[in-house]
């Protein structure tokens, strides 16, 4: 009884802890020297760590723990309290966002020449906020708190994306990002109103129950209900950058600082998924939501074509910040195609993959940080053999790019295996569809790390016909460009992707991640817990471990990246278009314009299309 009190008390401190933390700092960063705000930043991101890696011990592989603050708890399954629950995979992925900006303050200990006065540790303060605001939405059973902790979450992201305001880049982008955001924020906000008055709850389990109990029997789901789930799934949709609400992501990497990519793309971006996966599972999978066959086929179809949107851009970028922006644009399509199986191998799969994806996407963004450092651009052509001196930067990039086409044993190679098998046995095209996409962004990234690192082949001279956007001229994130890279900039990085190969070669990782899969797709049993206190039923875990076709697939994808690099360092890039580039390629960057009426027009678009999607089904 005492470890079960003990755990519960966990769930409110692993958001108390940077929220405090944010607030002693941005008071007392004002009257500290540098190096007493960095660690005093490290210690509170450190205690958070700890406090998640507790609850994350504490949490049974197929259970949950369940705070009701305050002691408002439900009764008769209705309750007017907050509530948190954590089970592994909600848990686990708080935790993962804890380590990362534990690691991003650590990288970023020598990175920025921060203010003293009055703005002193504002940069630490708000990473500590926006950490506060991912374990929070990770951990919390309430829709509508969900959205608070979105919001909160998201206002951090856009003045962190803008935090250089000397330079105006940083801002436009900021801008972008945070209109369409919040936009999409808002009609979530929007959709739980409709909820609300459907059912007067606002808790996922509570809302979810609601509508179980209202389902009149051989009646499917009215138009209210499939209105209210897609403008609910605006918001995680458009945070997790699926296509078509992708938009604002390369721009908005394009100018945040170096070490806000690392939390954009390693954790931020994969909550998107989390939350489409939450709230489709908790209050839409019962008998009064919708169908899990209309569901899947519907989200297996955004997908698919946000990876292969995804994969294609990043194939297409000389900037080095966006074609890593892509790379994830196209493996949240994967992680999407995971989690619209609706099995728990899939699930695994994905919380696999995510986790290894983390720490290699990370690492690249960390070690583009040194390139950004050093010569002041992120230009694949300008920094052609430039780099040929940080021959571990280098090591390590090329490395990246090969855990990043799922090369074995790292965990983005096992969680992409996992995630294979499952969707292989849903439709026999979607491995070639993981295949093609992981080697299409690994190779991209292995292409940049032989010209940049290697000097390969001849300095590119790109034909106006294929033009696109460049990395020079950027302006450095610190002081004093040309200084040799601070260890912690080189140091971190490497920890990350040994973390990334962690996830690959320790079973524990893989069972704990399925046990919490199974868990995780077990509604009735998230709903007796949070709503009854008892316990659920335990579901049988998949096996996340490595087959012999996840190896070949594998090895296949790591090789065809190796291919495609060489073949584009090998070929003349002076030569015009060809048709296909002609006829796909350039169209889809077209699209890609810049201007934030197209972005909110997408997401208006996009919208429609998943109302139409889903009501031709019903």
């Amino acid at each position: 009884m005492t470890t079960a009190v003990d755990t519960a008390d966990l769930l409110p401190l692993a958001v108390a802890v940077p929220l405090l933390g944010a607030a002693v700092l941005a008071v007392a960063g004002r009257r500290l020297p540098r190096p007493a705000r960095d660690a005093l930043a490290t210690a509170l991101a450190a205690a958070d760590v700890a406090c998640l890696a507790l609850l994350w011990a504490r949490t049974a592989p197929d259970g949950r723990a369940v705070s009701w603050l305050g002691g408002w708890g439900p009764h008769d399954g209705h309750s007017v309290g907050i509530v948190l629950v954590a089970d592994r995979l909600g848990s686990g992925l708080a935790l993962l966002a804890a380590v990362l900006v534990l690691a991003v303050l650590c990288y970023a200990w020598r990175y920025f020449d921060e203010p003293s006065g009055e703005h002193g540790g504002m940069f630490p303060a708000l990473l500590l906020l926006f950490e506060a605001g991912m374990c929070g939405f990770a951990l919390t059973g309430d829709l509508f708190d969900a959205f608070v902790f979105f919001e909160l979450m998201g206002a951090v992201a856009y003045a962190l994306t803008g935090y250089r305001i000397e330079d105006p880049r940083p801002l436009q982008g900021a801008l972008a990002f945070g209109l369409v955001n919040s936009a999409a924020a808002y009609l979530s906000l929007l959709g739980i109103g409709l909820l609300y008055a459907r059912t007067g709850e606002l808790g996922l389990a509570q809302i979810g129950a609601a509508l179980d109990r209202l389902a009149a029997p051989g009646h499917g789901p009215d138009a209210l209900l499939v209105l209210a789930f897609v403008l609910v799934l605006a918001g995680p949709l458009v945070k997790a950058a699926a296509a078509p609400f992708h938009f604002w992501l390369p721009d908005a990497h394009a100018v945040a600082p170096s070490p806000m990519c690392m939390l954009l793309s390693g954790v931020m971006v994969e909550l998107g998924v989390y939350g489409v996966a939450r709230i489709h599972r908790v209050v839409f999978a019962g008998p009064g939501g919708l169908p899990d066959a209309v569901v899947r086929d519907t989200l297996l179809a955004v997908g698919v074509l946000t990876a292969l949107v995804g994969a294609v851009m990043c194939w297409q970028q000389r900037h080095l910040k966006r074609m890593l922006a892509f790379s994830t644009v196209g493996h949240t399509g994967l992680f999407l195609i995971g989690a619209a199986l609706l099995t728990p191998a899939g699930l695994a799969g994905t919380a696999v993959y995510v986790a290894g994806h983390a720490g290699a996407k990370a690492a690249l963004f960390g070690l583009t940080g040194v390139l950004l450092d050093r010569y002041g651009s992120v230009d694949e052509h300008g920094l052609h053999g430039r780099a040929r001196d940080l021959r571990s930067t280098g090591s390590l990039f090329a490395l990246a790019a090969l855990a990043l086409a799922g090369l074995p044993p790292f965990g983005t190679g096992l969680g992409k295996a996992v995630a294979e098998d499952a969707a292989g046995q849903r439709l026999a095209l979607l491995p070639a569809v993981f295949v093609l996409v992981s080697a299409l962004t690994g190779g991209a990234v292995l292409r940049a790390a032989l010209r940049v690192f290697g000097g390969v082949g001849a300095p590119p001279q790109e034909h106006p016909e294929v033009a696109a956007t460049t990395g020079e001229g950027e302006e450095p994130e610190i002081r004093g460009p040309g200084r040799r890279p601070p260890p912690p900039m080189v140091l971190v990085p490497g920890l990350l992707l040994a973390g990334c190969l962690a996830v690959g070669v320790l079973p524990g990782v893989g069972r704990a991640l399925a046990a919490g899969a199974a868990a995780f797709t077990d509604r009735d049993a998230y709903l007796a817990e949070t709503l009854r206190g008892t316990a659920g039923g335990t579901a049988a875990a998949p096996d996340a471990w490595w087959t012999a076709p996840g190896v070949g697939l594998g090895l296949l994808s790591a090789l065809l990246a190796v291919a495609f690099a060489t073949a584009a360092v090998r070929r003349d890039a002076r030569r015009g278009a060809g048709g296909l580039h002609r006829a796909v390629t350039l169209p889809l960057r077209r699209l890609h314009s810049g201007l934030l009426g197209d972005y909110v027009a997408w997401l208006t678009v996009g919208l429609a299309a998943l109302l139409v999607a889903l009501a031709a089904q019903l």
